[in-house]
């Protein structure tokens, strides 16, 4: 097989009235060059060869190249040689020695972009719209070395508005020492499509904002400053999204006891939780949904709004998901199922600590607990005198009355609670403070107090 020549500027056109337009087609194909003439009349084609080795021309056409034809009328003038009108919509082999050329040559005159008008319709199904193109445009065809036909891409471009869902959190600003933050939303955005060829109908996802439609193209008119445009009627959309965000407030405290992994919503009560959806612009009719039924066969709760914020004191699953319709409820959108799982409560009261003795180690008094939802705790000394009263389950004493540190020994507690199982908790015991000196390096250890 001839090797390929390098492309060194060895191929010329005369007599174009526009400029020629290049393209390197994928090396499967074989050929070196694409051509694009926009008009072929008139066209001559030249050759200038690197060697002095004979140069012959063939010229092929759907068959590819093993059907090549040695092309007759070729001028040779010294290392040049030359055609006075190229046959377009051709593939060119030109042979210096050994080596090969391989390109291929199109008229864009017969398949020339036109753009008379556009309109928009709705296929009535919430996901797609189809834009009718009333113009022409016939392929920008070529064929490979093998014969294989391939098609030119056009590159026309569809552009129109449409909402883009950003997640927030994250400065699109380009300017770097700009930290403001960006919150969650739909963002208004230009959008633009690409279509390889012309086409009288075009189907792709429905936009979900009101919006018209530009047509504009191709890169072949674009390259040669006469790029044509139409913009359709105006689109009223049928077609919504949504998306939900729910976070719950991370109020886990030391003494408090965890239920369920990272991911789970709910856990030891009262849980915080907020679901928020946000919604484009043809949602008309919007809910939150609670069931106890994973399947939602019988909804306990219909919130009509966007953003709900609830506080789970229960013990128990429940199941909640966001529901949205348009105007005509012709489109309907279900978020994801969220499960919240609020645990049976438990408390645990411990009966010593050593405050002041080890920083950050059993110095402070407090209940071990979950899902504990009204708590009321009185601590006393041997007389009776009232030393702290505690109000929450995460609250603690600190073994310290009026700034000063009690004496070591026994104290009392009267607790009172009621868990989000509804169980009633009534407790009272002793607590013991116990003291003691760390032991220094070089000396022995302190009385025990």
């Amino acid at each position: 097989m001839a090797a390929a020549l390098a492309l060194n500027a060895q191929i010329a056109f005369t007599g174009a009235s526009r400029d020629v337009y290049e393209e390197e087609p994928a090396t499967n194909t074989g050929l070196n060059k694409i051509y694009v003439l926009y008009n072929a009349d008139g066209v001559g084609m030249t050759f200038t060869a690197d060697t002095e080795n004979p140069v012959k021309w063939y010229v092929y056409g759907e068959g590819g190249g093993g059907y090549a034809e040695e092309l007759e009328g070729v001028h040779y003038d010294g290392l040049t040689s030359s055609i006075d009108q190229v046959l377009p919509n051709k593939g060119y082999i030109i042979e210096e020695g050994t080596s090969r050329l391989y390109v291929w040559v199109a008229d864009y005159s017969v398949s020339r972009l036109q753009l008379n008008g556009v309109s928009v319709e709705s296929d009535g199904d919430c996901g797609s719209v189809t834009l009718n193109l009333d113009g022409a445009g016939r392929d920008v065809v070529y064929y490979t070395i093998n014969g294989a036909r391939k098609t030119m891409d056009r590159e026309l471009t569809i552009s129109f508005n449409n909402l883009v869902w950003h997640d927030g959190n994250e400065d699109d600003d380009e300017d770097e020492d700009d930290d403001t933050a960006v919150n969650p939303g739909w963002v208004e955005t230009l959008v633009q499509e690409k279509q390889e060829s012309f086409k009288p109908a075009i189907a792709f996802p429905a936009p979900t904002m009101n919006t018209s439609f530009t047509v504009t193209g191709d890169k072949f008119l674009k390259f040669w400053g006469e790029e044509v445009s139409c913009e359709s009627n105006y689109y009223t959309t049928a077609a919504i999204d949504v998306r939900t965000i729910v976070v719950q407030e991370n109020e886990h405290h030391d003494n408090e006891k965890k239920i369920g992994g990272s991911e789970t919503l709910g856990g030891s009560a009262p849980a915080h939780i907020s679901f928020t959806a946000y919604c484009t612009d043809a949602v008309m009719h919007k809910e939150w949904q609670m069931s106890r039924e994973s399947n939602f066969s019988n909804p306990e709760l219909r919130l009509n709004q966007e953003a709900i914020d609830q506080v789970f004191e229960d013990a128990g699953t429940t199941y909640w998901r966001f529901y949205a319709t348009n105007a005509e409820g012709s489109c309907e959108w279900y978020s994801d199922t969220y499960t919240v799982n609020i645990g049976e409560s438990e408390l645990v009261c411990p009966n010593v600590f050593s405050p002041g003795s080890s920083e950050g180690v059993n110095d402070v008094w407090k209940v071990s607990y979950r899902s504990i939802v009204k708590f009321h705790c009185t601590i006393f000394n041997r007389w009776g005198n009232k030393i702290i009263e505690l109000n929450e389950p995460f609250e603690g004493w600190d073994g310290t009355y009026h700034g000063k540190q009690v004496p070591a020994g026994v104290y009392y507690y009267v607790l009172e609670a009621e868990g989000s199982d509804g169980i009633k908790y009534k407790k009272s015991g002793d607590i013991n403070i116990i003291r003691y000196r760390r032991i220094d390096r070089g000396g022995t250890a302190g009385d025990v107090e």
